[in-house]
């Protein structure tokens, strides 16, 4: 990863200590410093208001407040300081249920344990990369479920035009800028 990353801060949530010490362990070598942890949603939202991330990786089942419900507290709660910070889902549930199920509650990316930090690390790659436009609808907020434009998609679930697409987040989007320009600095 050409960017400098020792500035953005990353929530990990996982019941499973020794998943919470590996990925906070592949983290840190790929250059993250500020890496905050907790055991379940419900910690993991008060780590949210306390330090508001740039980044949560999340499991999916924990006690009490797994990581959907979790992902929609970030998402909906009006305590939440950034809902449109990235959430990317890992989980050793890989049908596609659980799939587009994170998808609907507002899940950025999606990745299966087990995994290795290739993979961790093509996913937040993949976040910084291409950022994903978010939706602002009745049933839904969220990062853009669709990975390609259909321009000629005429049927009754259509979206308008960008205007009432949503909004981006400005914070991730100057966040995003500086690694890009640290990167430009460093090669």
């Amino acid at each position: 990863m050409p960017y400098s990353l020792d500035r953005v801060k990353i929530l990990i949530v996982d019941d499973m200590v020794p998943m919470l010490s590996l990925v906070k362990s592949v983290l840190s070598i790929y250059g993250f410093k500020e890496i905050f942890t907790a055991n379940d949603g419900e910690e993991a939202f008060e780590l949210v208001c306390r330090h508001d991330p740039d980044l949560i990786i999340t499991d999916w089942v924990m006690e009490p407040m797994d990581g959907l419900e979790f992902t929609k507290k970030v998402r909906r709660s009006p305590l939440s300081p950034n809902p449109y910070v990235p959430i990317l889902m890992m989980t050793g549930f890989s049908s596609r249920i659980r799939v587009e199920s994170s998808r609907d509650t507002g899940i950025t990316e999606f990745l299966v344990k087990p995994f290795n930090s290739r993979d961790l690390c093509a996913r937040i790659v993949q976040i910084v990369e291409n950022p994903r436009q978010f939706v602002d609808a009745v049933e839904f907020f969220g990062p853009d479920r669709r990975r390609r434009d259909d321009r000629d998609y005429e049927g009754t679930r259509k979206r308008g035009d960008d205007a009432t697409r949503g909004k981006s987040d400005d914070k991730t989007t100057d966040i995003l800028k500086k690694l890009r320009e640290e990167a430009k600095t460093i090669s």
